[in-house]
């Protein structure tokens, strides 16, 4: 409800411009050659507000600067100039400033934002080529003309980028709400523009350039939140070596991983293109305001061979062609050329013209089996091929699905296409890019649907026993040691109930020998040092050791081989296991990576001697939860060997996600963590075991994100259990007051279920009787940096059919509040089931997430309340918030308390 912090910046109503002296003439040293480009920006058009130049070098008292107070400072200057210009502007109580230069240090450019820190300014730059609002009409940048007005925003961290894109956007009729060019060293980045477009009314899409990030917390905080409220596509620079470090040179920031960067975007809904040819083609689509739809295409061609190789590319990007259904397709037969055939494609025949088009595209609009359209032309010899493209035009106004084109041809279609173009009709000059584009909006749809998900409750995990793996690890750090030992690495596991093979260490055959004999046979032997990290390297494993004679040769030979191998290795001695009894059992592998800026990622694919030759690494970032865990399983290669498969039964995969939660676990309370091989793990229809495992640590802490101190190495924040309180309830009994958790979904729709209709009412302002699967996935799937609700969990018993006392949970009441745009204030609602209305829990929920947003830095918690809601603004007057009339609507009561 309240401005967004960033509307000074991106919305002002009042600029001042400091570009060198106002009389100077453009071949006059005074001017940069971005101030000659702002100047002509700025005066090319009518800004909405109020424009002024100043001059940092012309005489004047204060009384004459305090006139020129504005929202946003404007600072096109030789670098030498821009600190004494942004002085000023802070001098007149600037709220915003925006640098448009090149060559600015990195040490200049932090002095910069230290003065605006201290003047309490937002700062865009420097080195940033500006930004432009084509509703505003402000051309406050040096990329070139006003872009035209539009719903799509790109945000850039090239200005050559940036510029290409808006001079193809102004011959492909495609328009701007925003266009932010980002240069290195910025303070405002790229996490806070996202965060200022989702919240912006003329935004309904977003496209990306990005070279790198600095804060990987707040960058997945804003990216989920755009996303979650409009397509995002991505452009990332840097995806091999070469391009990694030429970007993470040219923007001052961190690349990363190319695989970890893919884990984050689908992690935060947003959808990743490979090329700028693909980004040019999703701003088509964006540009033209389709929303997300599903994956089924129909392809309508006169051609044969355009609509095979589109059909072709259909396939290979995992879309699915959409077909006519039988009703539908025999309603329209009758209506194409005798030729036409409707089995797969619908190939109108050469002979078709605009109506047959117009006719095969409102069979495919109407047809439920059908997502998207995407109609080629072939320009046949006397044909009027603009005739055909201006059957579409008149076709787009009511057609609900996207409808893209493709004309094939270059000189003959150039009409043609124009009329596309101008109906806002996404043209392309090939099937593939088509379909191609058609692909990146089913993409974002697939991953609003992940988002969408309510995962199954969690299974009831064995609390770890986090204070002995730190034990082991401050055992470790104390001996300057940052690898572990196997027997190390295992005790950690066990610590977080990971299972894990008996291993012994010997320091001599006979030790060996006694050691097998009491573990039983067979065992296998392994080399322990902590210089090795791969002992099939130095031959430093024997397995299926059947007797005592056989481990006492083995632990002999091993120990030379190695030391021949492996001449400078510390040798601690020889571990002895006992094999692992799985005869059918999947060898798989579970690792650990640290990547920057994201942190620590999971890792998990096939294990065993061929984990390099086979490179089957599916990502997540942590922390996990059960969905997440299946999402990663499913998307490894050997997902598909842990079904029934070649006469082995299908594995335990609960014991195969537990196992993944645990190594979650693992990773969100360790931050010494660096590295981690779990390699292999055996697992079968009985459950997993660990056979061996690797773990590096560092003492040295990571500071991916902000917040809690225990979790900076993170850049999700994970599950604020630190809050979880257990309260006496009024009248007898007690209540569980926690954050809620994505596997509470189904209890919180029992809550709405429960509630009476004027309790749905006076919570929803609506008459609905539960919540549609979006808004169940938005209130239980939260982003615990932006937002936070606390739920009162009540334990109710029951007897069951069999006489057998039966405990289960229900949520009885929910807080939540939602930080504002302004970033200093947060919206709360508030509901309490109907049966538990008068016992205090009111009171103790509003009291509890007051405090959370307290914590949080928060100054202030407000809501609308409806005014025929006489218990709720009872509790509000009780809990001491000022009651105030909504002027935008009587029914309302505005309600505020100062945290």
């Amino acid at each position: 409800m309240d401005k967004h912090y960033l509307t000074p910046l991106f919305m002002p109503e009042s600029i001042v411009v400091f570009a060198g002296p106002v009389e100077a003439s453009e071949a006059s040293s005074g001017h940069s050659p971005q101030a000659l480009a702002v100047r002509q920006a700025l005066q090319s058009q009518r800004f909405s507000g109020s424009l002024r130049f100043l001059d940092t070098h012309s005489s004047g008292t204060l009384a004459d600067l305090a006139q020129a107070r504005a929202d946003l400072a404007i600072i096109a200057l030789p670098p030498q100039d821009i600190a004494a210009a942004l002085e000023v502007a802070g001098r007149i109580t600037c709220r915003a400033a925006l640098v448009i230069s090149s060559g600015v240090s990195a040490e200049q450019a932090a002095a910069l934002k230290r003065t605006a820190r201290r003047e309490g300014m937002l700062l865009l730059g420097p080195n940033s080529l500006g930004f432009q609002r084509p509703a505003l009409q402000l051309n406050a940048s040096a990329t070139g003309p006003l872009a035209q007005a539009g719903s799509l925003a790109l945000v850039s961290q090239s200005g050559a980028l940036t510029a290409s894109m808006l001079d193809w956007a102004r011959s492909n009729a495609v328009g701007f709400s925003s266009v932010v060019s980002l240069g290195p060293n910025t303070s405002v980045d790229i996490a806070q523009v996202l965060d200022f477009l989702a919240n912006d009314a003329q935004t309904q899409s977003i496209i990306v350039y990005l070279e790198g990030i600095g804060n990987a917390r707040r960058f997945m905080s804003a990216l989920r939140s755009a996303a979650n409220a409009k397509p995002v596509v991505v452009l990332k620079a840097g995806r091999k070596p070469a391009g990694n470090a030429a970007a993470q040179t040219h923007s001052g920031t961190i690349v990363g991983s190319d695989d970890v960067f893919d884990s984050a975007l689908r992690r935060a809904g947003a959808v990743r293109v490979r090329s700028f040819v693909e980004l040019f083609s999703a701003a088509k689509c964006l540009a033209s305001r389709y929303r997300p739809v599903g994956k089924r295409l129909a392809i309508v061609t006169n051609g044969g061979g355009p609509g095979v190789l589109a059909a072709d590319w259909i396939n290979e990007i995992g879309l699915e062609l959409g077909t006519l259904g039988a009703d539908s397709a025999a309603a329209l037969k009758p209506l194409l050329p005798e030729l036409a055939s409707l089995t797969d494609l619908i190939d109108l025949s050469e002979d078709a013209g605009g109506p047959h088009y117009q006719a095969a595209i409102a069979a495919a609009g109407h047809d439920k089996q059908i997502d998207g359209v995407l109609a080629i032309y072939s320009p046949k010899l006397g044909a009027d091929t603009t005739a055909v493209a201006r059957a579409l035009a008149e076709m787009k106004r009511g057609l609900s699905k996207p409808l893209l084109a493709c004309w094939m041809g270059d000189a003959s279609v150039g009409a043609a296409r124009n009329t596309l173009n101008e109906a806002s009709i996404p043209s392309f000059r090939t099937p593939e890019a088509a379909v191609g584009a058609f692909g990146n909006i089913a993409s974002f749809y697939q991953n609003q649907l992940l988002l969408q998900q309510t995962p199954a409750p969690l299974s009831t995990l064995t609390k770890p026993d986090i204070e002995a793996a730190r034990l082991v690890i401050e055992g470790v750090l104390s001996e300057r040691r940052k690898v572990l030992t196997e027997i190390e690495s295992k005790t950690l596991l066990s610590a977080f109930q990971i299972p894990v093979t008996h291993t012994i260490l010997a320091r001599s055959a006979n030790e060996a020998m006694m050691i097998a004999t009491q573990l039983g046979y067979p065992v296998a032997l392994k080399i322990d040092s902590p210089d090795i990290s791969h002992k099939s390297d130095v031959q430093g494993v024997v397995l299926n050791l059947q007797h005592g004679a056989a481990v006492k040769d083995g632990y002999t030979e091993m120990m030379e081989r190695v030391t021949r191998l492996a001449p400078q290795a510390r040798i601690n001695g020889v571990t002895v296991q006992k094999m692992a009894a799985a005869k059918r059992g999947r060898e798989i592998y579970i690792g650990l990576v640290t990547d920057d800026p994201f942190g620590p990622v999971i890792v998990f694919g096939a294990g065993g001697t061929m984990i390099e030759l086979l490179n089957d690494r599916a990502m997540e970032l942590p922390p996990l939860n059960r969905y997440l865990a299946r999402r990663l399983i499913d998307r490894s290669r050997v997902a598909e060997t842990l079904g029934d498969w070649r006469g082995a039964n299908a594995v335990d995969m609960d014991a195969l996600e537990q196992l993944l939660l645990r190594v979650s676990e693992m990773v969100c309370e360790l931050p010494q963590l660096r590295e981690m091989d779990i390699n292999p793990i055996i697992v079968d229809e009985f459950g997993a075991v660990a056979v061996d495992a690797r773990i590096v640590i560092d003492s040295t802490s990571l500071a991916i994100g902000s917040g809690s101190q225990q979790y900076a190495h993170l850049a999700i924040l994970p599950y604020p259990a630190r809050h979880a309180q257990v309260w006496p309830m009024r009248g007898g009994g007690e209540y569980t007051l926690r954050p809620i958790r994505p596997d509470d979904a189904q209890m919180l729709q029992q809550l709405v279920h429960s509630l009476s209709a004027e309790s749905r009412y006076f919570r929803f302002i609506s008459s609905m009787t539960e919540l549609p699967p979006a808004m169940l996935a938005r209130f239980s799937l939260i982003d615990y940096d932006r937002e936070m609700a606390l739920v009162a969990v009540s334990k109710q018993r029951s007897t069951a059919a069999s006489g057998e006392t039966v405990e289960t949970e229900r949520i009885i009441g929910v807080s939540r509040y939602i930080t504002n745009p302004d970033q200093s204030s947060c919206e709360f609602s508030l509901v309490v089931a109907d049966d538990f209305s008068g016992k205090g829990l009111g009171s103790r929920l509003m009291e509890s997430i007051m405090d959370v947003a307290r914590e949080k830095g928060l100054s202030e918690i407000e809501g609308l309340v409806l005014a025929k809601n006489p218990g709720m603004l009872k509790l509000m007057k009780s809990l001491g918030f000022a009651i105030k009339p909504f002027d935008e609507d009587p029914d309302f009561k505005w309600v505020t308390h100062a945290l």
